[in-house]
């Protein structure tokens, strides 16, 4: 499976998508590079919530691999939403090109760092690595199946039973030119945490907020106005991790001074008036002579 990042995660195929490996290189020639920013954590959490599930051509039974490719500096916090992935037993493996920040890899990445953690000086470097990489990625797959039938099973990502691990009934209310209230119903099972993500759909910088399992409300605030936000709710337990609740809606636009009034007009003044704006701290005030020929 597939999936390419930059401010948001787009997966290009699944798990599931093809079945030999002519499929699959025809699929990669066919690829399009995605520019734009670096927002890696925000992309491991895709590929946990969307491309290692069952439905998405996971096997329960699979170990569960995950390569992380970058050329720059995570913009979000790589390290929480990696940390999670190892948590369920998913290894890590990162490489990097160019720019990218090696000690940022190296938390990134499963242990033992030194069969895990790639870095090159430019792309057409990458192909230097494919051998090696192979043999180690078959190498860890065949130990770490070896350890499950011989009794330490690895920790699987268990299919989301419903209400028994997920939290339902997302609600935005509130809603300010620079905040709102976020409540929801949590599951049954009640998470050990909850990941809050929000950012803007047209991009922008996703935050996150952690919040304890017991608590089911959020008021977000330094919101941007006249903004559509898109916000995922993710349950995350000590050996799973719940579908996430996401929700859109926009700020609202920050409201207007009205009633323009012009009064004591002389030739060289005039009074303005007009009805206060809510919330305004201050009014700028821009005057220019009309164009020729304009309305006096």
């Amino acid at each position: 499976g597939l999936s390419q990042y930059s401010s948001d995660p787009r997966t290009e195929w699944d798990l599931s998508a093809y079945s030999t490996r002519e499929q699959v290189l025809e699929a990669v020639r066919n690829l399009r590079y995605k520019g734009g920013n670096t927002f890696t954590g925000l992309a491991l959490t895709h590929v946990l919530e969307q491309n290692l599930k069952p439905d998405a051509g996971a096997r329960l039974e699979a170990e569960k691999l995950v390569i992380l490719l970058t050329d720059g500096k995570s913009q979000d916090d790589a390290n929480l939403a990696a940390q999670t992935l190892k948590n369920l037993g998913i290894e890590i493996f990162a490489i990097g090109v160019k720019n990218a920040d090696e000690a940022e890899l190296r938390q990134v990445a499963s242990e033992p760092l030194e069969l895990t953690v790639y870095n090159v000086l430019d792309f057409p470097l990458l192909g230097s690595l494919v051998g090696k990489l192979t043999r180690v990625l078959c190498t860890r797959i065949k130990e770490r199946s070896h350890k499950e039938t011989a009794g330490s099973a690895v920790k699987d990502i268990p299919v989301s039973t419903g209400p028994q691990l997920s939290p339902t009934d997302l609600k935005i209310s509130a809603v300010t030119s620079k905040s709102m209230h976020l409540a929801w119903s949590p599951p049954l099972r009640p998470p050990k945490k909850y990941r809050v993500v929000y950012y803007p759909s047209k991009g922008g910088t996703p935050k996150e907020v952690v919040l304890e399992g017991a608590v089911s409300s959020l008021q977000l605030s330094n919101l941007t106005s006249h903004t559509e936000y898109l916000v995922s709710v993710i349950p995350v337990y000590d050996t799973a991790v719940g579908d996430g609740l996401r929700g859109v809606t926009s700020t609202l636009p920050l409201s207007s001074p009205r009633s323009l009034r012009v009064s004591e007009l002389s030739h060289n003044s005039l009074r303005l008036s007009w009805k206060a704006a809510q919330g305004a701290t201050h009014y700028l005030v821009l005057c220019s002579a009309a164009p020729d020929r304009a309305e006096d």
